[in-house]
């Protein structure tokens, strides 16, 4: 739904500067980028075409060279706004096409500016590194058709080859607040020429505690820029943000702000502590793909060994990886090599995979936002999923508290390993996976003063010691 606001007296083009009055008119800009835009009509229903929302032809041509015909209702809501240099407030659950509702935008404002060193003409903040290289994905071939640059900026790596990519300028800088900030105190950053600025998931990012950071990196950015926000709820301060640096915006909700999704089926499996591991085992065992969360890292971690081992192949994703496992473990489950994600809640809104069949909180979350968000990992852009929670006796009342917080009215059974409700929800178990054979490091022999190897030197001191 749309909120009526007036016009601003100026739309705000994204390279242009006022002219002195008495100075002659610049020359008309190339029109590649051009279209007519339509009145702006939030109700407007999801079947208009990219090109009847303004959407310029060429890339209009790369979506339907994706595979993208025709838009979601975000975009359907959004875009008439976004292309017409209006600040925008969306607000729409992870997985209902908010990406595109920005990137379009972006690049189509930005086609005809110039580039300086170490400026970058957009922003778009985002909350974790898995989502940065997620929007970057979705933006550079858009970016790349009309000849725009992007890049990525988040901590985890060394940051010689970010530097390297923001000193010719960029034109759109898509990145974590922690690394920017870095690379802004060393010089090596200056967003004093951002003319358009997204921040992605901004409740996350509040989550995070990363508003102070985010807010001021929006006060290093020109106050008269183009701003969109996106967020599921504006708690935890993100209204603060929205009141402080968007100006008059247009607010579009799509989807209820953490609601559940009518696509999605809820379950609650009630085990006995005995009984857990083997129900856990069975359910990630079928032949689609699967999410598992757990509360803590190590469990994680543990899990998904566990899981392989049982010929079951499993990646973990969790904050104590770093940034090359993280990006490895979830090329191989979004690839489709691994059909099993084990990961804990701090990865939960950095994962951004479609056709994720089941959701499993092995360990229920401590609030209903997180099960939301867990949740929202299944049934993304329209399409079905399963999501199935995990209760021994002793978190049957938990459970109870959280799914009706939540909104939601899951069925709940009792099950023991091997039940019909079990199979009913992962079909045929996937054929079993032998996991790879690993390979002993031999010791490394050291010499001791007395000649003798080390090892051999210090035996009986310590020994039995883990």
């Amino acid at each position: 739904m749309s909120t009526p606001r007036p016009r601003r007296r100026s739309s705000r083009p994204v390279a242009a500067a006022p002219a002195a009055p008495t100075a002659p008119a610049a020359p008309a800009r190339a029109p590649l980028l051009t279209a007519p835009l339509p009145p702006v009509d939030a109700t407007a229903p999801a079947s208009r075409s990219f090109v009847e929302l303004g959407v310029p032809a060429a890339l209009v041509a790369e979506l339907a060279r994706q595979g993208i015909g025709a838009p979601f209702p975000i975009q359907v809501a959004t875009l008439p706004d976004t292309l017409a240099g209006r600040d925008v407030l969306g607000r729409g659950r992870t997985g209902s096409g908010k990406t595109l509702a920005f990137g379009l935008p972006l690049v189509a404002r930005l086609h005809g500016g110039a580039r300086r060193p170490r400026q970058a003409r957009a922003l778009v903040l985002v909350p974790t590194r898995e989502l940065a290289n997620q929007v970057h994905a979705v933006v550079e071939p858009l970016a790349r058709t009309v000849g725009l640059t992007s890049t990525v900026v988040f901590g985890g790596v060394g940051q010689n080859p970010q530097v390297s990519a923001l000193a010719p300028g960029v034109d759109i800088l898509i990145a974590c607040p922690g690394r920017l900030e870095d690379l802004l105190g060393q010089g090596l950053c200056d967003l004093s020429g951002v003319t358009i600025t997204v921040l992605d998931e901004a409740d996350h990012m509040a989550d995070l505690g990363f508003l102070p950071a985010v807010k001021r990196l929006l006060d290093r950015t020109p106050k008269l820029g183009q701003r969109m926000l996106f967020s599921a709820t504006l708690d935890n301060g993100v209204d603060v943000l929205v009141r402080r640096y968007l100006n008059s915006p247009t607010t579009h909700s799509v989807d209820p702000a953490v609601a559940p999704v009518s696509t999605m089926t809820h379950h609650v499996f009630s085990v006995t502590a005995t009984d857990k591991a083997a129900v856990v085992h069975q359910l990630a065992s079928g032949q689609e793909r699967s999410l598992l969360f757990l509360r803590t890292k190590h469990t994680a971690k543990k899990l998904a060994k566990q899981l392989t081992a049982a010929g079951i192949p499993a990646v973990e994703l969790h904050g104590n990886l770093s940034q090359g496992a993280r990006e490895r473990n979830l090329l191989a489950f979004t690839d489709g090599s691994t059909r099993v994600l084990v990961a804990t809640d701090i990865a939960a809104r950095g994962i951004h995979v479609d056709d994720v069949a089941l959701v499993v909180h092995v360990d229920p979350p401590t609030e209903h936002k997180a099960y939301l968000h867990r949740s929202g990992r299944t049934a993304r852009a329209g399409a079905g999923g399963t999501v199935v929670t995990i209760a021994t006796t002793e978190q049957a009342a938990e459970v109870r508290t959280l799914t009706r917080q939540a909104g939601i009215f899951p069925t709940t059974v009792p099950v023991r390993p091997g039940a019909a409700e079990i199979l009913a929800l992962t079909g045929p178990p996937a054929a079993h996976v032998e996991p790879a054979p690993t390979v002993a490091m031999p010791a490394q022999r050291r010499s001791s003063g007395s000649g003798r190897p080390a090892a051999a030197a210090g035996a009986g001191r310590g020994a039995g010691k883990a």
